[in-house]
């Protein structure tokens, strides 16, 4: 049997762990990096290049560069149209109302494009290793939904890779600053990547990782801030130096990479000057043009973004129990608070820091390279998995509620969120009408008392009831969750015995045989 790697599947970057000796290492792709761009650049032919080579192709050829899959991984076309207009590639309305990328005429789902992803660091871990690698660990942000962790397990079956388990980010960084070998511990970490932010709070102890809750926000991340730059370079083009942008796809990459470019300085620095001087006037002339952005306006144009990031850590701190002592520190039924982790590369802005100190009333740490992290953490569940790494038990938790729609569209609950996992859950309904010989388990995700305002996972229809006087025959309803948060649902009769398992795959609608042909199929990556 090969090795098993734990991969952090980022939105902007991609990074691969195994143990050796005992410990995580971080593996370099094939290019000697330890991280790889989460970029895809597609040719005419439908081949690939992945990560750096493809990186150099966003300012030239943006529209076959795919960045920030991740955010369209497993979401349907309506949910991320708010998105889709500030992408340099075209995103259409594909099968199941997912949203799919065109490239050259031909459809990708984001499936695909992960899957691209996850070969090139699979080759990679290959050359590495010197063995082969089939499978895996692969980390998501602990908010995703159904539909989202079973998207991103297909994208690794597509890859090659089978995919031992599905481990939430903040839980993976919690293993990489020592979670299982400390005791009696509680740590709240912070996760700020390239599209998302995450908040777990995690208590450990006689090597025992338990995470108490789980907050976050999809479309919250550094690309959001790098927005805001460009935004702010362009009124600052036309205000100062008259300058009307062009439609034009390459100069507004060009844009971004020096906004990403800005953002990233302003982390040590004060002060930044950005070079936009290629950027040509209406009349064809070059602007000689480089605005100057400082932390307290950059922070001053981002400052709704920031004060997104307090609500998940809130939402945290409740569902956890943790409660502010007299004298600052927090408490969860006598447990501190020991530790404020952060971790993703967005999570070097000064201001983030700030906003954790705030809320949680510690200094938060930064001591793992936080582009790494929980690249290291997915290495050590690996580990774990194939019997490297001992006496490390993960108890994960459900990312939101469960619940079955009743008869006038309300919602029974039959899991709450962050209920930890694996996990069972029965309750017995009934029929609403006489003689009815048929019954639909409705199953949602949310939080709202109504089903119609919450996510729909599933309906599972049991025939053969026996007919009966409304409210008589008694129809119980199971939802099984393993320890990769993936949902199995049941309906038994209990007069008749008669029932129905399904596992429930929210609306990606990819059988095992399309996983197959589409692993088959999956475009060649370039590796040189």
């Amino acid at each position: 049997m090969g090795a098993i790697i734990g991969i952090d599947l980022g939105t902007t970057n991609s990074c691969m762990a195994v143990v050796q000796n005992g410990k995580p290492v971080v593996i370099p792709n094939m290019l000697g990096q330890r991280l790889t761009p989460s970029v895809v650049r597609l040719d005419r032919e439908g081949q690939a290049v992945v990560g750096e080579q493809a990186l150099r192709y966003r300012s030239s050829d943006p529209r076959n560069t795919i960045t920030g899959i991740k955010r369209l991984i497993g979401r349907r076309y309506n949910e991320v149209a708010d998105i889709v207009s500030s992408l340099p590639y075209q995103v259409t309305l594909g099968p199941n109302n997912l949203a799919v990328v065109r490239s050259h005429g031909r459809s990708y789902t984001s499936q695909m494009v992960s899957a691209m992803i996850l070969k090139f660091l699979k080759i990679s871990a290959e050359k590495h290793l010197g063995q082969e690698v089939t499978q895996a660990v692969i980390t998501i942000p602990a908010y995703f939904g159904e539909r989202q962790r079973h998207a991103t397990k297909e994208a690794g079956e597509i890859a090659g890779l089978e995919v031992l388990r599905i481990l939430n980010e903040p839980t993976a960084a919690a293993f990489a600053y020592g979670a299982g070998e400390k005791k009696d511990e509680t740590l709240a970490v912070l996760d700020l990547g390239g599209g998302t932010f995450d908040v777990s709070v995690v208590q450990v102890g006689e090597g025992v990782a338990e995470v108490r809750a789980i907050a976050g926000d999809g479309f919250l991340g550094g690309d959001d801030f790098d927005e805001r730059i460009v935004e702010w370079i362009i009124q600052q083009l036309w205000s100062e130096a008259g300058v009307q942008l062009p439609e034009d796809p390459a100069g507004m990459e060009e844009i971004r990479t020096a906004a990403t470019r800005a953002k990233c300085e302003l982390s040590e620095r004060h002060e930044v000057e950005i070079d936009i001087s290629h950027l040509p006037t209406v009349s064809g002339e070059r602007a000689n043009f480089r605005p100057v952005l400082t932390r307290t306006k950059f922070e001053e144009i981002c400052e709704e973004l920031f004060e997104r990031l307090a609500d998940p850590c809130r939402h945290a701190l409740e569902d956890s129990g943790l409660k502010m002592e007299t004298g600052g520190r927090l408490t969860c039924f006598g447990d501190v608070l020991n530790r404020v982790i952060l971790v993703g590369g967005a999570s070097r802005m000064p201001r983030v820091a700030e906003t954790a100190k705030l809320t949680f009333g510690m200094e938060p740490r930064r001591s793992i390279n936080p582009d790494e992290a929980i690249a290291l953490g997915a290495g050590i569940q690996a580990g774990v998995l194939g019997g490297e790494v001992k006496d490390i038990l993960l108890l994960d938790v459900t990312s939101a509620s469960l619940s079955v729609e009743t008869v006038d569209g309300k919602c029974v609950l039959l899991l709450s969120r962050n209920t930890h996992i694996p996990t069972r859950k029965t309750e017995v309904f009934s029929t609403s009408e006489d003689n009815q010989t048929s019954v639909e388990a409705h199953i949602v995700q949310g939080e709202s008392l109504l089903a119609i305002d919450n996510r729909t996972l599933g309906r599972l229809v049991l025939d053969g009831v026996s007919p009966a006087p409304q409210g008589i025959p008694q129809i119980e309803v199971t939802l099984d969750i393993d320890a990769n948060g993936i949902l199995r649902v049941g309906v038994k009769d209990l007069g008749t015995g008669k029932e129905e398992k399904q596992t429930i795959r929210p609306s990606t609608g990819l059988t095992k045989e399309d996983l197959w042909e589409l692993r088959l199929s999956l475009p060649s990556i370039g590796t040189t």
